[in-house]
């Protein structure tokens, strides 16, 4: 298993309704069509949804993380950082966090869809387990893309 140490001063914890707004400027800069705030807000009260943020020494969120966990099955259905904190592992450190919930929770496989470009998103995914196992044809829009679909087996 990888280590999970977290970078000095970061941490993970779950989301909360106050820190809707950093998490929305973070999708608006990650996505070409971002979720908007009550996306975010709808997923509170859902049963299975991991809803979890990254803050700096400053308590400032500097990424987020949703992961969809039914049965022994999940989706990181999204993952960010914030523009001027990427390249600094932090994405990295996220994704393991991630993963320890998924197997918290009881997870066995886990899944993802990445846009077919985003060659850094699938390097980390594949450094991390995850194999290509699926393209969904024009999955995005804005500008329409393929989507890699990836599974780890984590359990």
């Amino acid at each position: 298993m990888e280590d999970l140490t977290l970078p000095a001063g970061v941490i993970v914890r779950p989301m909360g309704r106050r820190d809707i707004n950093a998490v929305v400027a973070i999708e608006g800069d990650a996505f070409a069509t971002p979720w908007q705030a009550d996306t975010f807000l709808g997923l509170f009260d859902r049963d299975g949804v991991e809803l979890l943020v990254m803050t700096d020494d400053d308590d400032a969120i500097v990424g987020y993380a949703i992961l969809w966990c039914i049965l022994d099955q999940g989706e990181l259905a999204n993952i960010a950082i914030v523009p001027a904190r990427r390249g600094e592992g932090l994405g990295r450190a996220l994704l393991l966090q991630v993963l320890d919930v998924a197997r918290e929770r009881g997870v066995q496989q886990l899944f993802l869809e990445v846009r077919a470009s985003n060659e850094v998103a699938i390097d980390l995914y594949l450094r991390q387990g995850f194999k290509e196992v699926g393209v969904r044809r024009n999955y995005y829009g804005r500008p329409p893309e393929d989507a890699k679909v990836m599974l780890a087996a984590i359990g």
